[in-house]
């Protein structure tokens, strides 16, 4: 619907009413940009394409009648996050949900079902009851003991879909689930954009954890779910048979491998350790004041994101090559230029 969308790109964009109209050069007044969104009016197609530019949208994105509501958003930190800085999450949350619908239903793919993992929520009764949960989730979903070689396409084969997003400096992640008008509700998780490949695939985790993880108000979910992501990722048996049991030192090569083995960051590898009682505190705090130093500052010798694409993207692409969309409806989709879609087509850009 043309009025749900024009509020859904305004939001995002953090313009207010009186804000939009001047950007269109004021062509229309506030007070009219309002009952557009309100539905008590429709613009003419002129005034459509100037709303499109000021918002920085395509005006078929305005006139698309797809249609998804927003439902249970959860932020991690809710109580720093302002009410405009939420209001903008969720025009971004339900733009991307809206367009990885719109190319799986072009394509004829059905979105992945979404079903509660054997015996999830997990009830947990302290944050060590977080470990034994991310072994459940594991075996449910049939991973076994190894590391993930890829955190999204994992989720996202379970029915959750993940985007990474620009985020309020406060919001690290959030999880939230998105009703459609005809279909099945949509989970999502969304990760910080311009973090590093192991914080993201620790957000994700994270995440995952708020939604198995039933955690009474005497446990601080914060920390359950950094504990579920932290075992999801680097399962305890598998990490103390690469590092034994018990250790006193490391060094830096032996850790940086090893934090590449599980795809995740050097502290938190460190602060794993410490769970599994591999080191005590003493150790922790020897490593985070010597090699250890700069690493909640900067990722030492980060994961590659050379070939890290997401399925959306790909989708996008197959369906351009197969015809299915135009180039322009692939710049829509993917909020590119269309000769940017050129030169990936071609291998300039991929």
């Amino acid at each position: 619907m043309f009025a749900q969308r024009l509020k859904l790109a305004r939001t995002r964009s953090g313009l207010s009413l009186r804000s939009l109209s001047s950007a269109m050069g004021h062509a229309v007044s506030a007070q009219a940009i309002g009952k557009y969104e309100r539905g008590e009016m429709r613009p003419s197609s002129t005034v459509s394409i100037a709303l499109a530019e000021a918002l920085d949208v395509p005006v078929s994105y305005l006139l698309s009648p797809t249609q998804v509501t927003l439902q249970s958003v959860e932020f991690r930190r809710p109580t720093s996050t302002r009410v405009k800085e939420r209001a903008s999450v969720d025009a971004q949350v339900l733009d991307h949900v809206d367009r990885y619908l719109q190319v799986e239903e072009i394509l004829g793919i059905s979105t992945a079902r979404y079903e509660h993992p054997a015996g999830a929520p997990y009830q947990i009764s302290d944050v060590e009851d977080a470990e034994d949960a991310a072994c459940r989730l594991r075996d449910s979903w049939n991973l076994g003991g190894g590391p993930i070689p890829d955190m999204t396409e994992l989720v996202e084969e379970h029915g959750i879909k993940v985007f990474i997003l620009t985020l309020p400096g406060s919001v690290d992640g959030l999880s939230c689930r998105v009703r459609r008008a005809d279909g099945d509700d949509v989970p999502a998780v969304v990760s910080a954009a311009g973090t590093s490949l192991e914080r993201e695939r620790f957000t994700i985790a994270h995440e995952v954890g708020h939604m198995v993880l039933d955690v009474p108000s005497t446990v601080d979910a914060e920390r359950a779910c950094q504990r579920f992501a932290g075992a999801f990722l680097a399962p305890g048996p598998e990490l103390i048979r690469e590092l034994g049991r018990h250790r006193h030192n490391f060094g830096f090569a032996e850790l940086i491998e090893i934090k590449h083995m599980f795809g995740i960051s050097a502290a938190a590898l460190v602060m794993r350790m410490r769970d599994l009682r591999i080191i005590t505190d003493a150790t922790v705090t020897a490593i985070f004041t010597g090699i250890g130093s700069t690493w909640k500052i900067e990722e030492p010798v980060p994961l590659d994101r050379a070939d890290d694409h997401s399925r959306f993207r790909r989708l996008c692409l197959r369906a351009l090559a197969e015809q299915e969309i135009s180039q322009s409806k692939a710049a829509e989709l993917l909020r590119l230029k269309v000769s940017e879609i050129e030169d990936i087509m071609a291998g300039a850009n991929i």
